[in-house]
């Protein structure tokens, strides 16, 4: 009798310590241990954004603490319309899942009725680059320069309302009278880019420049690319021939469309995940994400592309977005009524 009340105090006294002892709140290094995180992006295996996104996630990997890997899931459509919805309102909000798009960014000016998301809700992880996007003609050698787009019917592979390629072309047909004719149909860019090398299409508008560097470098190499104009605001030092589209502007309000149109290329390669993410994972991804942008293995892999690392903060992306959405409301309207135009 003795040894079993001597028994049953000790069992009581380890469960009185045990609840006495505080426990240990799980941190994201518990959380990720041995977990893979996904990395969906929001065009076809084999372009540019594709490539860029199995880059980053080889050396990102081991800057997210425990986690086992990251697997990168292509999610195409619509101009990664498709990928950003799935991450708004689809994918689970603990951190396991975010994506490498551009359809947020574009959100203000091409939203459509199928854009269900709220850019400034989402979990904004950082930029990888800023982008040089240009318009490009492969297959048509009447069209050389933006004076023979004036002049001479072209065709450009078009991914559909809110993508870049659709944008783009409509602005410069609006504010500038090129006679570029979209061919919709393309899923995302690596298929757009083989409609140009089969010659299905002339060229693209609203093409990264750094898709094709990494893409196919020996078209820029062999100068079969004719870049017509960069949607920049200055000439780039990549292209110091090719004339930024803010040199055929002519009135204020040409200027004032195309600041707005051209600002959204400061983000060439937005991460971000969905919205309501616990704090201290949010922290963890973004702290991955700089730790990676600033990883030797990571730019001497980007060096040997001929691509530039030059990355812009989770803070610097939302205060970029804050800015467009403040535009006035009658200057984004007509933007995007070109925009919406045949």
């Amino acid at each position: 009798m003795i040894k079993v009340v001597w028994h049953n105090l000790l069992l009581a006294a380890g469960t009185l310590a045990a609840l006495s002892t505080p426990l240990r709140a799980e941190g994201p290094e518990d959380f990720y241990k041995g977990k893979n995180v996904t990395l969906v992006v929001g065009y076809s295996a084999g372009g540019g954004f594709d490539l860029y996104a199995r880059g980053f996630a080889k050396h990102a990997r081991n800057h997210i603490p425990g986690a086992a890997g990251i697997v990168v899931q292509n999610m195409p459509g619509a101009g990664s319309l498709t990928a950003t919805n799935y991450i708004a309102n689809v994918a689970p909000k603990d951190g396991t899942v975010f994506a490498l798009a551009r359809a947020p960014v574009m959100e203000l000016l091409a939203g459509t009725p199928s854009s269900a998301f709220d850019p400034l809700k989402l979990t904004w992880i950082g930029n990888g680059a800023t982008d040089l996007t240009v318009c490009g003609v492969m297959n048509n050698p009447n069209v050389k320069t933006m004076a023979d787009a004036q002049k001479f019917p072209f065709t450009l592979a078009g991914l559909g309302p809110g993508s870049d390629e659709d944008m783009f072309t409509k602005v410069l047909n609006s504010l500038f009278n090129t006679k570029a004719r979209l061919v919709n149909g393309y899923p995302a860019g690596a298929e757009a880019m083989l409609a140009v090398e089969r010659g299905e299409v002339d060229g693209r508008c609203g093409w990264s420049y750094s898709s094709i560097q990494s893409a196919k470098p020996d078209w820029i190499a062999s100068n079969r690319v004719k870049f017509l104009v960069a949607l920049t605001i200055e000439r780039s030092p990549k292209l110091p021939d090719t004339p930024s589209v803010m040199e055929f502007a002519t009135t204020e309000r040409q200027r004032q469309i195309l600041n707005l149109v051209v600002g959204s290329q400061v983000m060439g390669r937005p991460f971000f995940a969905p919205p309501g993410l616990p704090a201290d994972r949010t922290k963890a991804l973004r702290l991955a994400f700089e730790e990676t942008m600033k990883d030797p293995a990571f730019l001497a892999d980007r060096k040997a592309l001929n691509e530039d690392v030059n990355p812009t903060s989770a803070e610097g992306v939302e205060a970029l977005l804050r800015k467009s959405f403040a535009t006035p409301r009658e200057l984004v309207d007509e933007t995007k009524t070109i925009i919406a135009g045949r």
